[in-house]
């Protein structure tokens, strides 16, 4: 596997980790009702993220790895 698949499964995993317990509700809050499509809002992003797209992946690797996906969060939920 080249170093750009394993950079992107470690990063997954450790977005997985922190914010897996987040609904899928607030993310569709930030990205859209596209986001995790045919999932209910009540599901957590642990539940789902093996199955999400790659637009909806995509969107939360560009978040994670520029540091704005914890205060996106953050502030859709309050």
């Amino acid at each position: 596997m080249s170093k750009a698949g394993l950079d992107t499964r470690k990063q997954d995993g450790e977005i997985g980790h922190k914010h897996g317990a987040t609904p899928i509700g607030t993310l569709r809050k930030i990205y859209g009702q596209g986001f995790a499509a045919g999932y209910p809002p009540t599901d957590r992003l642990s539940d789902v993220f093996l199955n999400l797209n790659e637009t909806s992946l995509s969107q939360l690797r560009r978040d994670y790895k520029t540091g704005h996906l914890d205060h996106k969060i953050t502030h859709a939920s309050g």
